[in-house]
C-alpha cells in the first residue's frame, strides 16, 4: 500500500487533498473554481491509472500528460523529451521514432525529403534497380539445422537475448505473445526459461550461458538430465550457447541476493536470497574441440534440435582455433550468432560498453570470411545482432554475410521503452525492466504484444519493399555491391570494394597466405584446434 504514495503519484494525491481542503474552505472564488478543477484533475488521474494505452500515464498519473502535451505542441520533441540519452545522435533518435511508429501502426512517412546529410562522411545507401522486382510476400525465413532431426524455419527478424530478471514478467509475456502472433523467435537470454516464456507458447531460442541457468547442478555445473528435460519441450526450437555478449564481452555478472526473487530463483534453478553468480567463462569445456563435442552432445540430449553459439568476437585467433577444430573433428555448430559490441540493452560497465569487443560489421565479416575460407559457410547459418532496428539495418547486415537478424532495443521500443536509462535501479517508468509489481502494471500485456507483432510485421514489410526496389525477389539476393558508403575524401565506394570476401576454401588450400588480408595473414597459421591460445607451430 505504501507504494501508492510514491513520488510519482504526488500530483494525484495533491489534487484530491486540495479538493478536500477547499470543500471546507469558507465560500469564495477560490473554492468555487478550485474544487471543480481539482476534482477534474483527480478524474484525469484515475483514468490514467486504469487506461491501458500509455505506460507513462499509468505510472505517472497527471504528470505523464506533460510528455504528450509537448509532443502535440512540437512533434519532433518526442525524439528528445523522455526518449533521449546523452550519447544519442539525430540518426539514432530517428531509428527510435521508426520503431515506435511501426509498433503503434502510425505512418513513418515524412515530407520534405531525407533528415540525413547525404554528403556526410559515412553516409550509406542502397542502390535501386531501374526495373524494380515485384513484391513477392514478406514472410522471409531461413532453415536452421537442416541435417538435424528437428530443424527450424527461422524468421529473418527475431527478438534478441533479454533475460527474465533483467526484464519484468509482463515484458516477457508481451514479447513472447507478440512472437507467437507474428511467427518469429524469442531468445530467452541467459536467465533461462521462466513461466512467463511458457504462457503464450511462442517459439524459444534457449540461451545457455556460463551459469547454466535452468540446467545446472547445485554447485553451478552443467546438468545433462535437467538440460534434456527442458530442451525437449516443443516450445524450444534452438539451443544457443552464449560465449559472450556485446554489452560486456569477457565479463561475468552477479545478481545480488536481494534481487533474487522466488520467481527468478525458480526460472534459473538457484536458491532464493543468495547471490546469483554468472561466471565469465564456461566450466563445461576448456578447448575448441571440447566445445564442439559438448555442442554435439546437447543436440543429442535435446532430441536432435539445432545447437549453435553466440559470441561477440574478440581475439581473431580464438575463432580461427574454433574453425580449425571444425575441420579437425568434422563437428559443426548449426548456427553462429555474432553480437556486435555496439549492442546490449542491459546495464554494463562503461569501459566494457565503449572499448571492449568487436563491432558487428567487423565481427560478422571475420566469421563469414573464416567459414567461407574453410569451405563450410553453406553448412552453418549466421545470425547477427547489435543496434539492428530498421529494415535498412537488416539489408546491410544480410549483405555482409548474415542469414538472419536479431533485435533487442527495437522490440523494447515496441514495448514502450523511453530509454530513461535507469534499468538497473528497478524504477523503470514504463514497467519493462523492473520487478516492482506496481510499476509493472503500467505495461499492459495484450496491448504491448500487438505492438511487438506490429513492429516485426511492418519492419519486414519495409524490408520487402527495399528488396524489391533493389531488383531482387528475396533478401538473400542482396549483394555487397548494392550498398554504398561515402568516405572521408568524399569518394563513394561499394561495400564489395571496401570489404571484399575471401574465396571459398582459400584457408584450406592456400600454401602461401601472405596475400590474404589481416588478421588471417598473421593469425591463421598459428591458431590450433586444441587450445584457445596461439600455438607454437601451424596446425
Amino acid at each position: 500500500m505504501s507504494k501508492w504514495f510514491a513520488k510519482r503519484f504526488l500530483a494525484l494525491h495533491l489534487c484530491w487533498i486540495g479538493a478536500l481542503v477547499l470543500l471546507f474552505w469558507p465560500q469564495g472564488e477560490i473554492s468555487l473554481f478550485g474544487v471543480p478543477v481539482l476534482l477534474a484533475l483527480c478524474g484525469v488521474g484515475l483514468i490514467d491509472l486504469w487506461q491501458t494505452q500509455h505506460a507513462v500515464r499509468r505510472n505517472y498519473p497527471i504528470l505523464g500528460h506533460i510528455r504528450f502535451l509537448l509532443e502535440y505542441i512540437r512533434p519532433e520533441i518526442r525524439q528528445y523529451f523522455l526518449e533521449d540519452d546523452t550519447t544519442a545522435t539525430p540518426f539514432s533518435r530517428t531509428m527510435r521514432s521508426i520503431a515506435y511508429q511501426r509498433a503503434k501502426q502510425q505512418t513513418d512517412k515524412r515530407p520534405f525529403g531525407t533528415r540525413l546529410d547525404v554528403y556526410a562522411t559515412g553516409h550509406e545507401w542502397l542502390n535501386h534497380a531501374m526495373v524494380p522486382a515485384p513484391l513477392n510476400g514478406m514472410d522471409f525465413r531461413v532453415l536452421v539445422g537442416a541435417d538435424r532431426a528437428q530443424p527450424y524455419s527461422m524468421s529473418l527478424f527475431n527478438i534478441s537475448a533479454m533475460s527474465f530478471g533483467a526484464l519484468s514478467g509482463n515484458a516477457i509475456l508481451a514479447l513472447n505473445q507478440g512472437a507467437k502472433m507474428g511467427g518469429f523467435a524469442h531468445d530467452t537470454g541467459e536467465g533461462s526459461i521462466s513461466k512467463y516464456h511458457r504462457e503464450h507458447g511462442g517459439d524459444l531460442v534457449w540461451n545457455v550461458g556460463s551459469g547454466y541457468f535452468g540446467c545446472r547442478t547445485p554447485e553451478g555445473r552443467f546438468d545433462p538430465k535437467r538440460f534434456a528435460t527442458a530442451a525437449r519441450d516443443s516450445q524450444v526450437k534452438l539451443i544457443e550457447i552464449k560465449l559472450s555478449q556485446g554489452a560486456k564481452p569477457g565479463h561475468g555478472g552477479v545478481l545480488p541476493a536481494s534481487k533474487v526473487t522466488a520467481e527468478i530463483a525458480e526460472a534459473r534453478g538457484i536458491p532464493t536470497g543468495v547471490d546469483c553468480i554468472s561466471p565469465a567463462a564456461h566450466h563445461a569445456f576448456g578447448t575448441p574441440i571440447e566445445l564442439l563435442e559438448w555442442m554435439e552432445s546437447m543436440s543429442v540430449l535435446s532430441g536432435g534440435k539445432p545447437v549453435g553459439i553466440k559470441l561477440c568476437v574478440g581475439h581473431p585467433w580464438e575463432f580461427f582455433a574454433l574453425a580449425k577444430a571444425m575441420l579437425y573433428t568434422g563437428l559443426l555448430p548449426d548456427f553462429i550468432v555474432v553480437d556486435g559490441a555496439e549492442g546490449g540493452t542491459g546495464a554494463a560497465p562503461l569501459e566494457f560498453t565503449d572499448h571492449v569487443g568487436m563491432p558487428l560489421q567487423d565481427g560478422l565479416r571475420l566469421v563469414h570470411n573464416t567459414l567461407t575460407g574453410i569451405g563450410l559457410r553453406d553448412q552453418i547459418r549466421i545470425g547477427a545482432s547489435g543496434k539492428i532496428i530498421t529494415a535498412f539495418d537488416i539489408v546491410r547486415t544480410l549483405a555482409m554475410g548474415a542469414d538472419w537478424c536479431n533485435a533487442a532495443r527495437g522490440f523494447m521500443f515496441a514495448l514502450g521503452c523511453i530509454q530513461a536509462q535507469i534499468c538497473h535501479t528497478g524504477a523503470c517508468p514504463t514497467g519493462i525492466t523492473t520487478q516492482d509489481a506496481l510499476r509493472q502494471r503500467a505495461l499492459v500485456v495484450p496491448d504491448r504484444a500487438v505492438r511487438v507483432r506490429n513492429y516485426h510485421h511492418h519492419t519486414l514489410e519495409a524490408l520487402a519493399e527495399l528488396v524489391a526496389a533493389a531488383g531482387v525477389s528475396h533478401p538473400s539476393g542482396i549483394e555487397k555491391r548494392f550498398l554504398m558508403r561515402r568516405l572521408e575524401t568524399g569518394e563513394v565506394c561499394s561495400f564489395a570494394e571496401l570489404m571484399p570476401d575471401l574465396s571459398r576454401n582459400v584457408l584450406v588450400e592456400a600454401l602461401d597466405i601472405g596475400h590474404l588480408p589481416e588478421p588471417f595473414r598473421t593469425c591463421w597459421e598459428s591458431a590450433t584446434p586444441k587450445s584457445w591460445q596461439i600455438g607454437d607451430s601451424p596446425q
